[in-house]
Parts: C-alpha cells; structure tokens; sequence
C-alpha cells in the first residue's frame, strides 16, 4: 500500500515521504483494520512532524491523526467509521488501525471528506462550549481563528446554541467564510482590532466566553475584552506562542480560564465522548471542506495548514 512515512522530526515539507510500497499495518488486540476513504488534516499533525506535539509516536511512523475508514475484516467488516487513527500507523496511508472501542459510526448524512474532519473539530468545540464553559443561549462567544477547522466548529455550534457569535479572522476570504458560517459579526483582524469591535457589539458590556486555539496576541486580547464572570477556553496555540495568564488581572475582572485537551476524555470519560458523538449527528453541522486531495498532497496540505493559509477542513482523500 502506499503510505506516508517520518523517520526523522522537522518540517513537513523535509520530512514526510510518500512510501509507494508500504506493509500493510497489523491490527492488535483491540484494533481494527480499515480502509482509509478519508482522512483530515490537523494542525497536531505538523507539531508530530516537529516532535513538538505532547504525543510523540515512535519513529518510524506514518502521520495522520483523524479519519473516515471502511473496516475490512472481521464482524465489523464493511462498516464505515470516524475516529482517531492509532498511531504508529496513522490515517496519511491507504490502510490505518483504529481502536475499536472509541471508533464512530460515520454520520449518514455526511460524505466521506466531510466525516473525517467531523470528529475531532466538533468534539472539541463541543466540549470547549458546553462542558468547560458552559456556553447559555443569549451569551455572546468570541470565536478566534473562526475560519479554521475548530474554529469554524465553534461559530456553528455557538449559533446551534443560541448564542451571539463574534468571529475574528485574517483576510477576506476568511471574512467571507466566516460570514456564510452564520457569524453575526466578523472581523478581519489584519483590518481592525477585535477588541473594540467586540466592545462595541455588546455595548462594552465583552464576550462572556471566549474559544481561543491561538494563544499569544489573541489571549492577551481577549483578556480586554472578556465580560465579567466571562470564560476564555484555551484549546490550542496555533500562533506558537503560549502566553503567561495574566491572573491578577483575572483576579480583578472575575473571569475565569479554562484549559481544555479534548484528547483526555477518550481516556477518562469515553461515555462523555459517545453521547457528544450522538448529540452533533442529531444536530447534523456538516464541515466546512474547502479541499478534497489526492494522497500525494497530504505533506503540502500539512504544511499549508501550519502556516495558516487555509479554510475550514482538507480532506486526503486515497
């Protein structure tokens, strides 16, 4: 089969290699063969690449973090599932493994591209929103990078909510995006600043949560403009800056911050994670997938991701 492969830690560009004749990988007690029909890129996937993700598969090992997979043996044969991939054999391959306990069945309504970006990004704005920051109907939600896979997650679960959405962005194309999500209001942070724009659609009153995947210039942002009893939920820090909590000031202004690895709850509370699973297929969001590529494009679409050019989901598709 043909698979990704990483024997070394760096760019994704230097270091991921397409291996035109790769083992098929063997299932273990408790996993799963599968087909891979699709899989979507994750920014974990270039922070892997780097060795500067808080898993670290030995090397070597083909990346790919998240998938739609057809099951190819066994009772479950034929079955079409979503989850995480288990690495050493990720979803960047013909073939993957899967866990058989935490794998989905893939939303119906969903197509192959679209299922594999719908796991981890929707289980972790749902998460971030309702169990973390306990998001209420007629709450105002900040959502930073709300063009990206998570992000755009968030814009449409806060709006399923019954929540006020203020989405930030960077450039027009990502403005547009954000707008067709159902954003109320959009700002392009490379043309204004967030901080005065969400000041002035609540009436200075701020964002009673705030979904941040960014850290760095956005946190500290968002500490302006947070309401009192606000929430900021760190998810990530895409901009590669982990910023020092200002806690006096949290102190002061009587908001809190929540930190939130999605991840865990696989682990600790795998019942919280299936009935999230059944709440979003009920609510039926579909992903925003703005590109559908050939296996040969995975080390690209990695690199395009980490660098921030792109919107929404990109989908390998084998």
């Amino acid at each position: 089969m043909r698979a990704w492969r990483i024997t070394r830690t760096g760019a994704p560009l230097d270091v991921m290699e397409l291996v035109p004749d790769a083992d098929l990988p063997v299932p273990g007690p408790g996993q799963l063969l599968v087909r891979v029909r699709a899989a979507a890129v994750n920014f974990p996937d270039a922070l892997m690449a780097a060795g500067q993700y808080q898993v670290r598969p030995p090397l070597p090992f083909t990346p790919g973090v998240e998938l739609c997979g057809e099951v190819t043996e066994g009772p479950r044969a034929g079955q079409r599932l979503i989850g995480t991939a288990e690495l050493p054999a990720g979803a960047f391959a013909e073939h993957a493994l899967m866990n058989a306990a935490t794998a989905l069945p893939a939303p119906g309504h969903l197509d192959d591209a679209e299922a594999a970006g719908f796991h981890i990004a929707y289980q972790t704005a749902w998460f971030a929103l309702h169990r973390r920051a306990r998001l209420a109907r007629g709450e105002t939600l900040l959502v930073h990078a709300a063009a990206g896979g998570v992000g755009s997650a968030a814009v449409q679960l806060g709006k399923a909510a019954g929540a006020f959405v203020i989405a930030v962005v960077g450039g027009p194309e990502k403005a547009s995006v954000a707008r067709e999500l159902g954003a109320d209001v959009v700002v392009d942070r490379r043309a204004g600043d967030f901080v005065t724009a969400v000041k002035e659609a609540t009436g200075g009153r701020g964002a009673d949560v705030v979904f941040d995947p960014v850290g760095g210039p956005a946190f500290t942002g968002s500490t302006r403009c947070v309401a009192f009893e606000g929430r900021i939920v760190l998810v990530g820090f895409a901009s590669g800056e982990i910023p020092a909590p200002p806690l006096g000031h949290a102190l002061v202004k009587n908001y809190s911050l929540l930190g939130l690895h999605w991840g865990l709850y696989a682990t600790r509370d795998p019942a919280a994670v299936r009935a999230c699973h059944a709440a979003l297929t009920a609510l039926a969001p579909r992903p925003l997938v703005s590109a559908r590529l050939p296996l040969e494009s995975a080390a690209t679409a990695v690199h395009d991701l980490a660098a921030g050019t792109t919107t929404g989901r990109l989908a390998i598709v084998p």
